[in-house]
This record gives structure tokens, sequence and C-alpha cells, in this order.
């Protein structure tokens, strides 16, 4: 039977890894479904992994390991299979970003990532990590326009983002750089029908998601998840019913912002705001 996507096991590690996984399954005579049913997951999750569409976990790797007879030879794959450009707590969303068929993400104080310029990245990114080199945080940058491209791709995900106003006023880099955010913002509104933005104004009063930056992900083939992200660390969220909660605190959001058209023109007044005389 040929490697799921005729994926080369030799040249990318994370399909090395499912290739492994799929050696070892059928060697111990297991389905898919029925090695899920040990490790308390589905069969799709389980070919996820051998498709190499779905970035190894480790405890998941060590119960394989154990389940298999094959050592530590598993969690040792994942740890390879496992690296990531972004931040060791965000990769696992980042992963599922690009299998995502609808993405609802609501940004309490920050432009969404996915939606920031280099300018404002960078600003950010110097701002939160002092400490770090140039060339880190040009490889910080880098990634972000990367991801960035998955809203311009050919078949981009629905994307929706509600934007607290704090987000418009707070000068991350200066009026120049903030100026040229807040006109990207715009015309992504205008240009790209599968992107909808709204603002939450100051008006709007307290809400669930006051201080908490969420994403809500929707999938064609799997059940929707949650991540929530403070400074500096972020949980990916697939309890079903803490799910259905934020999607429901989502929906109250949504309710009280502005409609796209109001806030797109609160978004070009923003703007202008950051003139320099």
């Amino acid at each position: 039977m040929p490697l799921p996507k005729d994926l080369d096991p030799y040249t990318d590690s994370r399909a090395f890894y499912g290739a492994e996984l799929r050696r070892l399954r059928e060697a111990a005579g297991m389905s898919q479904g029925e090695l899920g049913e040990r490790v308390f997951c589905s069969g799709s999750y389980i070919g996820q992994f051998e498709a190499a569409t779905r970035r190894p976990q480790l405890e998941m790797s060590r119960a394989f390991d154990q389940l298999l007879g094959s050592g530590a030879h598993l969690e040792r794959l994942c740890r390879l299979a496992g690296q990531s450009r972004v931040a060791e707590y965000f990769a696992d969303a980042a992963e599922l970003e690009r299998q995502a068929r609808s993405i609802s993400e609501y940004a309490p104080v920050l432009i969404p990532g996915l939606l920031q310029t280099r300018g404002y990245a960078a600003a950010l990114t110097r701002a939160s990590q002092r400490f770090i080199s140039a060339e880190a945080v040009e490889q910080q940058v880098s990634t972000r326009m990367e991801r960035s491209e998955l809203l311009r791709g050919d078949t981009p995900p629905a994307f929706w983002a509600i934007l607290h106003e704090s987000a418009l006023r707070v000068p991350v880099g200066g009026p120049e750089v903030m100026r040229e955010q807040l006109n990207h913002l715009a015309e992504t509104a205008v240009t790209h029908r599968h992107i909808i933005l709204q603002v939450l104004p100051f008006s709007a009063g307290v809400h669930p998601f006051l201080n908490t930056m969420v994403s809500l992900m929707d999938f064609a083939d799997g059940p929707p998840v949650a991540y929530s992200e403070g400074a500096y660390t972020g949980q990916l969220i697939d309890e079903p019913q803490l799910v259905g909660t934020y999607q429901s605190a989502y929906d109250l959001a949504r309710a009280v912002a502005l409609s796209p058209e109001a806030s797109l023109a609160l978004i070009e007044s923003a703007a202008k705001d950051y003139l320099t005389p």
C-alpha cells in the first residue's frame, strides 16, 4: 500500500514518522481504528499522523511505542518531526490553521497575526522580546508573513475577525507603522470577500472576551477547536463542551460589534488619526 499522498518518507521527517507509525501498526495487525481505540482517539486521527497532515504528539508517540513494542522509536522521531518555526505553544494551532475551513478570531489589544504588516509584526516582536537578536526578529517576522499567505491562497479559509477598538488605538511601532497597518486592514476588508472584519467599540462595554485572544477553527472533516493565547503562552482546546462555550461567547461578541461597513469606517478614521503633522 503506498504512503498517503505519495509522500517520500526519506525527504520529510514528518512523512518518515507517518510511514514508521503505519509500518509498526500494520506489523502489529491493527487497523487505524483499533489503534485509535487503544489510545483513546479516532482512527481518522491516527490516519492524519500517518498521512503527515498533523504534527506528531509526544505523549501520543509514547503511547504508540508502548502498545506497538517499539521502544522509544516513535518518541525520538516525534522530537525530530515536531520541530516548528513558530512558538512551541502555538505549533499545533498553526498546523490546524492550514487545515481549517473557517477561522473566527477575536483580538482584544493587538492586530491578529494573519492580518499584520511586516512593520507592525517587527515592532511587536522587538517590543515583546527585547533581548533577541536582529536576525531572530527577522526570522520570526518572516514566519508570520508566510502564515499570512494562508488568506491569499487558491482555497483560503473563510476568516472572520473581531478587533476590539483598543487594537486600533495602541500605537505599536509609532504613527507611520500604525497608519500602514490600519490601511492594510481597510484594503483587506474591501478586496477579499472571504475576510470579514468587525470592530468591537469601547462603548460596547464588558463582554466574555474582554482580555482574551481567541481563535475558533472549523474543519470539513473534523470537530471544531478553539485556541486561546496570553503573553508567552497559549492553549489549544478541543473539549466539545468548552469549545461550544467559546463559540457562544463569540456569537455574543459578533452581535454587539459594529457592522462590517461601520467597522471599515472606524478603521479608516483611526488610520487618519496617525497622520503625522
